[in-house]
């Protein structure tokens, strides 16, 4: 109750949780927000003649936020974008928590020899770079497709799937479905997740009550998850917070620059790049690039915001 005062007590933790909500609004909401065209659905929405007008058009009653140079709909972009940012944060987060709690908690809690083995794959994983691991993944996946009778696909970004008449198996079908990014940041971001867990629960292990529980005759599996992991997952709580809009904003820098991935919010921004300075060195069509910006930013302050609240929340310290 006091961590929950002190929680409240702060502007910054207000501030943190009313962005969040906002973004989770948002992505619930988006279909109401911003209906999909039913004839041409998709996070981009065509307004008006993209063969008449071949620059973007200013705010409008279809268009809240203006137009691309294609005539897709900012407002409508961000609004998805902001659904698939959700998404995507919270699954790479989650699953980069849960592969590091488990590999940290059962590292710690065995034996030397089976700690000091997962902790130096752990350093193996921590020194491969993210670049080649997003390039591995799509190759592969391009590979493994290609084999299976896939002539033309897009790992997670939305192009025409061709298939032979055969029916593919789940796997294949999976790989057809499949993001690189999603896939590469989960593989490579759950090693701060095991490090953190392996310091905490080799602090607290040989503490009076995890003896207590020990000599009582209680199971391994037990001691873990009814008084290691409540007492030490804290800290894996507030990095997954935080990563969440870390995340995203990785995400939409590695499409930006046309690694894979299926962010709006990317592609709205590659459309907007030549239209950021108008002639004369003015920013005639701020619209293209200054609302999902802000969005971006915004979006990565109200989860690292909403971490450190959690920190104030969960710290056993602050008890």
């Amino acid at each position: 109750m006091k961590n929950m005062r002190r929680f409240f007590s702060k502007w910054h933790n207000w501030l943190g949780v009313f962005l969040v909500l906002i973004f989770i609004f948002m992505a619930v909401a988006a279909p109401v927000l911003s209906p999909q065209d039913p004839n041409r659905p998709g996070t981009m929405k065509i307004i008006g003649n993209p063969l008449k007008h071949h620059k973007p058009l200013p705010p409008s009653a279809e268009a809240p936020l203006g137009t691309l140079s294609n005539q897709s709909s900012v407002y409508h972009s961000l609004v998805w974008g902001t659904r698939s940012a959700v998404v995507f944060g919270l699954i790479v987060a989650l699953f980069s928590m849960f592969i590091g709690v488990i590999v940290g908690t059962l590292s710690a809690y065995s034996n030397r020899w089976i700690n000091d083995f997962l902790m130096r794959i752990t350093d193996a994983f921590l020194a491969f770079p993210m670049i080649a691991g997003v390039v591995m993944i799509r190759q592969l996946a391009t590979i493994l497709l290609t084999d299976a009778g896939v002539q033309s696909f897009m790992t997670g970004s939305g192009a025409v799937l061709t298939i032979n008449p055969e029916n593919l198996s789940p796997f294949m079908v999976f790989l057809q479905n499949l993001d690189p990014l999603m896939v590469t940041f989960i593989l490579l971001s759950w090693m701060p997740y095991a490090r953190v867990m392996n310091s905490v629960v080799h602090r607290i292990k040989n503490l009076e009550y995890i003896e207590a529980a020990r000599v009582s005759g209680a199971r391994p599996s037990k001691i873990i998850f009814k008084h290691l992991l409540p007492n030490a997952i804290s800290p894996a709580i507030i990095m997954a917070a935080r990563d969440v809009g870390g995340m995203v904003i990785l995400q939409t820098t590695f499409s930006f620059v046309g690694l894979g991935g299926n962010s709006p919010w990317a592609y709205s921004l590659v459309s907007a790049r030549d239209w950021i300075i108008g002639l004369g060195g003015k920013f005639d069509f701020w619209w293209v690039f200054l609302p999902i910006t802000i969005t971006i930013i915004l979006f990565g302050i109200g989860w690292n915001l909403l971490g450190d609240g959690l920190n104030d929340l969960l710290n056993p310290r602050n008890r």
